[in-house]
């Protein structure tokens, strides 16, 4: 059984602790100017990333919490992109990404018997990465599989397919590991909904916080603290 997402185990680490506090300084000094800029980028990133990439690459798609051991609304639009890129040759393999959501099945899983359910060509290899329970350490495990298989050359371009919210912070984060990567958005257009502004609001602060912590560790030479995404 793969481990449950608990993320609110960053909380307990000082070195997360400090790039809160330094960005919440930055909020507060900037009278929210700050968290405006990175809600901009981040609503930027949303509304313009495309639906398929520039050229057949490798898919990565994240996984999202499960209902009763089946994917959600959020996380069928993400499978039903790759199941596009799919059908059109954009992608000939796939990584599912995702540990436990405290049910039966890793969400990997779950979303490669979805895919199964809708007509995956059995010509496209599938890989299940389910040890993972948050974007960052999806995006290790995913680097450690493509290292893996590269044997020592250098590591092929991926696409990281999610919702339009969690583009950018995944692209970050991407980058930051040394990933060749380009977002592709799951949805077909940008919604226009109360729930979504929410999780763009939210998207920001997790961007903002990584970001500015990053470059604060960078500023103070905290080698500790910069290496935390690596």
């Amino acid at each position: 059984m793969p481990a449950a997402r608990s993320p609110w185990r960053y909380l307990r680490d000082h070195d997360i602790q400090h790039a809160a506090v330094v960005t919440v300084l930055a909020v507060l000094l900037s009278g929210g100017l700050v968290w405006l800029g990175y809600l901009i980028h981040v609503c930027r990133m949303a509304a313009r990333s495309p639906l398929a990439p520039p050229q057949r690459m490798i898919a990565l798609v994240f996984g999202r919490r499960l209902e009763n051991d089946l994917p959600e609304h959020d996380y069928q639009l993400r499978l039903r992109r790759v199941l596009s890129l799919a059908e059109q040759r954009q992608t000939d393999h796939v990584l599912l990404l995702g540990g436990g959501s405290g049910g039966l099945c890793s969400e990997a899983a779950a979303g490669h018997a979805w895919l199964q359910q809708h007509g995956l060509s059995a010509d496209v290899r599938v890989e299940l990465e389910q040890d993972s329970i948050d974007s960052l350490e999806n995006l290790r495990q995913a680097r450690h599989l493509l290292q893996a298989q590269a044997d020592g050359a250098e590591l092929p371009p991926v696409a990281l397919i999610t919702s339009r919210y969690h583009l950018a912070r995944c692209l970050l984060l991407a980058r930051r590991l040394g990933l060749d990567a380009v977002p592709i958005a799951a949805e077909p257009a940008m919604p226009r909904h109360g729930r979504y502004l929410g999780l763009l609001l939210i998207e920001a602060g997790f961007v903002m916080w990584t970001d500015l912590g990053l470059r604060w560790a960078q500023l103070i030479g905290n080698r500790r603290m910069r290496d935390r995404i690596r």
